[in-house]
């Protein structure tokens, strides 16, 4: 068996660094699937995104079905014939049909260290719930949501103060050195495989606006776990005097004194410090409606609250 059947399926940046260690490593994809183009911007026009933009520049045949669902598809992938399926962030979920077509398995890159935080967002949910440590875990597909057998993994420490995108930045190509090894080591008969425990298995549902305003009777290290993870969408927001800006960037500063929750402590050309619900949390960078990001103490100079 070689290495030119991997089919790869994936879509944004996070996937294409996966992709792009696949050719950097020898291995021959013989086709990739990916969303559709989507519109983008104010003119709406379509967008190839990351993966179908890679691809093509290595010559790689791009599929992009809208759904598994009319068959064909998966008569595509049945006449391709592959070995493995690798998928990292591909958006859509694969029937079981197209699950029984490659000999060696379909295998994912999935953005945490499972059983915890299955499904859409668990790198944001890594940040959310301010936990130490991050990684990426290899996984045999099956047809429940993230809960194949584990194949390998790879950890990283959360660095202080770092942000859900940060954290992406660094993950992805833990992923694409993860995707590597694994292919490698399924093409020569050493993966190995363990089940998940399922009592351990946390959730990692899509992020919403609904979770961006700022709730300031969290402590402290909670909202400003809360500014981290939802940065950079759907991003962290508060309203004061009837305007809802966005909070790109805070840290703790120490005692709020007998204020409320909320209270604005400071406002000016030093800064920007509010009350939280066990002491205070300063915001380094700020974004009102229409403008844009900017340090606090900068934005401050000119407006008030």
């Amino acid at each position: 068996m070689g290495k030119n059947d991997i089919v790869f399926m994936g879509t944004p940046d996070f996937a294409a660094v996966s992709l792009q260690a696949l050719y950097d490593a020898g291995f021959s994809v013989t086709a990739v699937f990916t969303q559709p183009d989507r519109p983008k911007n104010r003119g709406h026009r379509l967008q190839a995104c990351p993966v179908k933009t890679l691809a093509e520049a290595h010559g790689t045949p791009v599929l992009q079905p809208g759904s598994f669902s009319d068959g064909g598809a998966a008569a595509e992938l049945a006449r391709l014939a592959p070995s493995v399926i690798a998928v990292v962030a591909y958006g859509k979920l694969l029937p079981p049909e197209v699950l029984k077509i490659p000999a060696l398995g379909c295998i994912n890159i999935h953005g945490s260290l499972l059983p915890r935080y299955r499904g859409a967002a668990p790198i944001q949910w890594t940040v959310l719930n301010g936990d130490p440590t991050a990684g990426v875990s290899a996984m045999f597909m099956s047809e429940r949501l993230d809960a194949g057998d584990v194949i390998d993994s790879i950890s990283t420490d959360v660095l202080p103060g770092e942000t859900a995108g940060e954290l992406f930045v660094r993950l992805a190509p833990l992923g694409g050195e993860l995707l590597v090894r694994t292919v490698g080591n399924l093409l020569d008969g050493t993966a190995s495989r363990t089940p998940q425990n399922e009592e351990q298995a946390t959730y990692a549902p899509p992020l919403t606006k609904a979770m961006s305003p700022v709730d300031w009777n969290q402590p402290v290290e909670q909202i400003l776990c809360r500014i981290r993870g939802l940065h950079p969408w759907p991003c962290a927001t508060a309203e004061w005097n009837g305007v809802c800006y966005k909070i790109h960037k805070a840290e703790a500063a120490g005692s709020a004194g007998t204020a409320e929750p909320g209270t604005v402590l400071q406002a000016d050309g030093d800064g920007m410090t509010v009350a939280a619900g066990d002491g205070a949390v300063s915001i380094l960078e700020i974004q009102a409606p229409g403008g844009k990001r900017m340090r606090a103490a900068d934005y401050f100079r000119g407006h008030t609250i």
